[in-house]
């Protein structure tokens, strides 16, 4: 999950994996998969590199989870 902060200031988290388009005219504004879009004041910039960041994240963990099992010789 990414955090991003409505122009409200209020601040949610949501699952970049279900982010269809990113808009900035001038919001930005996330459209989502299902239709449901959200207006941040984060720079279009910013949101991608959440995502990225998120995205390297999960794959650090993933890397770090098979050299735990490789160690502790589940995986051949």
């Amino acid at each position: 999950m990414i955090v991003v902060t409505r122009l409200n200031r209020t601040r949610f988290a949501v699952n970049p994996d279900l982010i269809e388009r990113i808009h900035a005219s001038p919001d930005t504004t996330l459209i989502m998969v299902d239709g449901a879009t959200f207006v941040v004041l984060e720079t279009m910039d910013d949101v991608i590199d959440r995502i990225t960041d998120f995205r390297a994240r999960v794959l650090a963990s993933a890397a770090d989870a098979r050299r735990s099992a490789d160690v502790a010789g589940v995986i051949a």
